[in-house]
């Protein structure tokens, strides 16, 4: 499939500066965000057929969307499932009250778990909220999820000893929302 969009690329995806590379560079990045909203289509080849529907190469389709990664436009691509729909409905956010000279080191290494799907540091808000990470653990029942923080809570205290101050585990009730941003037509 040939490009309609016929614009010279300055390395790295960027457009050659020619004021019409920019605007078509500009204009396929919106119908790529506009087409990739709602999320990509289950199929073997997700890019080729986006590529197809804009009618453009999935070559460019790639080079646009790493692009926009790399400048921050779009923070990233991934796999947004809904843990109720396949079979974990105990959902908890663990939140920490963890030293602030060590919540990056324990941030990272809590992040890293294989049962951890978010893992950040918030600010606290004192007096009434001393947590600064949170960590989220998905599970089938309460029990397991509370589990799973017990095996947070070892791993912390195992290499960080006494770091952590204090811990509790908030359950969700529900889905608020499963989107990103979206931008009209």
């Amino acid at each position: 499939m040939s490009d309609p969009i016929d614009f010279a690329v300055g390395g790295a995806g960027v457009p050659s500066g020619k004021l019409g590379d920019v605007q078509a560079a500009a204009d396929l990045d919106r119908r790529l965000v506009l087409a990739t909203q709602g999320g990509l289509a289950l199929v073997a080849r997700p890019y080729a057929l986006l590529a197809e529907q804009l009618g453009t190469s999935e070559a460019l389709v790639r080079e646009r969307l790493a692009v926009m990664l790399a400048d921050g436009r779009i923070r990233r691509i991934g796999a947004v499932p809904n843990h109720y729909a396949i079979g974990y409905p105990a959902n908890g956010m663990s939140v920490w009250d963890i030293d602030d000279k060590c919540i990056d080191a324990v941030g990272e290494q809590v992040g890293g778990l294989p049962f951890v799907t978010h893992c950040y540091r918030r600010p606290r808000h004192l007096p009434d909220w001393p947590y600064n990470l949170f960590a989220m653990v998905h599970a089938a029942t309460r029990e397991a999820a509370l589990e799973r923080v017990g095996e947070i809570a070892a791993a912390i205290e195992r290499d960080f000893p006494g770091v952590c101050r204090s811990r509790d585990v908030l359950f969700s009730a529900g889905i608020l929302k499963k989107t990103g941003l979206r931008i009209g037509a």
